[in-house]
């Protein structure tokens, strides 16, 4: 079906080729995985495949045709054996989606009454019945890979190849379209896909050919991803400057509370232990250098404090009355009578001349 046979393409301006020495076999109604880091060659083998470039040395054979050998005057007949979808979708946007499907039969001279009979039933089997009316603005991004699909397929190609055909969609529109695809290759249409959706190709272990700076490294029959070190990670890298940032303000609230309080809350303590240990880094130095003696003067200043502990409350249970070590002595009360005392005693003073002062 597709045959590499010791294929290097080099571009002008690059010394190193884009694919060297390539070698590979393709069967009938297999689906194929490219995969491998961007700039490895799995777009430049799409693109030789579909005869937008030819090889530089050794031999693309598609269907039985040597494409090296092949008239630019016979590449599109060749094509309409080859379907091919893209990231970007590539539909013409003042046209229906009836419309964009059907301008790949009518470039190719095929009658109006064909049209009308395959434009609807590749929409259905796509998914979009119903909607041949409507214009690409008005669809989603996974519907518009729908119709890019639909239109690769109408002319019913032995071949067909998708080059990152999940890039622009969200992870549940993705599903949808590579179960589509599954669907697709079960009907017997070759699939030759490019991607970088590491999950999809773990899942479905079908064939993974790796390519790693234009050479084959890997080729499996049912095989994954393989070595995911190299994709971007969506984490974001902690912001080691914020950190000490965020521990000086937390040891500032320590002091705070010492200061005014006297105690400091164990929550308080925490977040500022927490906040000085994320800011440990090589970045900023002043900063986490003025954090951690902040930690350390608030860690003296708490072991000097003084703690202070509020009484339990005691249950609601009566008990006997404890006697006290030292028992308050009990006074006897004294009638006076107010006619009785002096001037001085009425005024709350006492009556000695060298001293005055109030009574008891």
């Amino acid at each position: 079906m597709i045959r590499f046979e010791n294929v290097t393409k080099r571009y002008r301006g690059t010394a190193r080729p884009a694919l060297l020495d390539v070698d590979f076999e393709v069967l009938r109604g297999e689906f194929v995985f490219l995969v491998g880091a961007s700039g490895s060659g799995k777009s430049s083998c799409l693109r030789l495949v579909l005869r937008e470039d030819v090889p530089s040395d050794g031999r693309v054979v598609v269907l039985g045709r040597d494409l090296r050998t092949l008239s630019n005057r016979k590449v599109p007949y060749f094509r309409r054996h080859v379907g091919a979808v893209f990231q970007d979708f590539r539909l013409l946007p003042t046209k229906t989606v009836f419309q964009n499907v059907a301008f790949t039969l009518q470039v190719t001279g095929s009658s109006r009454a064909f049209i009308q009979q395959s434009v609807p039933e590749v929409l259905a089997l796509v998914g979009l019945a119903g909607k041949e009316k409507r214009f690409p603005h008005e669809l989603s991004g996974g519907e518009q890979q729908r119709v890019a699909i639909a239109r690769a397929l109408v002319n019913r190609p032995q071949v067909l190849l998708a080059d990152e055909p999940t890039g622009n969609l969200d992870p549940a529109t993705s599903v949808e379209i590579m179960q589509l695809l599954s669907r697709i290759n079960a009907g017997g249409t070759t699939v030759v896909m490019a991607t970088h959706e590491a999950g999809f190709v773990d899942q479905m272990q079908r064939r993974v050919i790796e390519l790693r700076d234009g050479e084959i490294i890997r080729d499996e029959r049912h095989g994954g991803y393989g070595d995911t070190s190299a994709l971007p990670s969506l984490a974001p890298e902690p912001e080691r400057g914020a950190a000490a940032v965020a521990a000086l303000t937390a040891v500032l609230e320590v002091h705070r509370e010492l200061v005014e309080t006297g105690t400091v809350d164990e929550s308080v303590v925490d977040a500022a232990d927490a906040a000085a240990a994320a800011a440990a880094a090589p970045v900023d130095e002043d900063l986490v250098v003025a954090a951690e003696a902040a930690i350390e003067e608030s860690a003296e200043a708490l072991a000097d404090a003084e703690p202070t502990y509020e009484p339990e409350p005691e249950p609601a249970i009566a008990k006997a009355p404890v006697p006290r070590t030292n028992p308050i002595p009990v006074v006897e009360a004294v009638e006076l009578d107010v006619a009785d005392l002096g001037l001085a005693d009425r005024l709350g003073l006492r009556g000695d001349e060298d001293e005055v002062g109030p009574t008891s």
